[in-house]
């Protein structure tokens, strides 16, 4: 099994790589707001000028931007794991939590930031939450 290739190269860095420019090139076509992030303004479009479809959770009312997140949203309700990883007893909602979990049994850190010098063994590390980066806003790797 060959490696995934290296972060220089995926998509992840080019979104991570806003981080440190500041770039927002989505646009709001409305007013004059600009978004790092395309979910960023589908949200707004939707709060600030009513365009668009939420999608409803049938259970608690939330309101969610994407139908995936409504899909996960349901499966917490619901409390259904069907994902569990292969070398230990965890569960997991979804395959993407799965597969980012996979990465702390393994010691090589395969992903880079060749502005800021982090390293991780996965991708999503380089999220952003707020000044700083870290997994999914929990876990802090690097501060800046």
């Amino acid at each position: 099994m060959h490696p995934t290739p290296p972060h220089q190269h995926s998509a992840a860095l080019k979104r991570h790589v806003r981080i440190h420019t500041d770039a927002k090139p989505y646009s709001c076509r409305h007013c004059s707001d600009c978004f790092t992030w395309r979910i960023q303004l589908k949200t707004h479009l939707l709060k600030s000028h009513n365009e668009g479809t939420w999608f409803t959770c049938d259970i608690c009312q939330k309101k969610f931007s994407t139908k995936q997140h409504l899909k996960v949203h349901v499966q917490r309700h619901e409390a259904v794991k069907p994902y569990v990883c292969s070398e230990c007893p965890k569960r997991f909602y979804t395959a993407t939590e799965l597969r980012q979990h996979h990465q702390v049994h393994s010691e090589y850190k395969q992903f880079s930031c060749c502005l800021c010098g982090g390293v991780s063994i996965t991708d999503s590390v380089f999220s952003v939450s707020g000044n700083t980066i870290g997994l999914a806003g929990k876990t802090r790797f690097f501060g800046f």
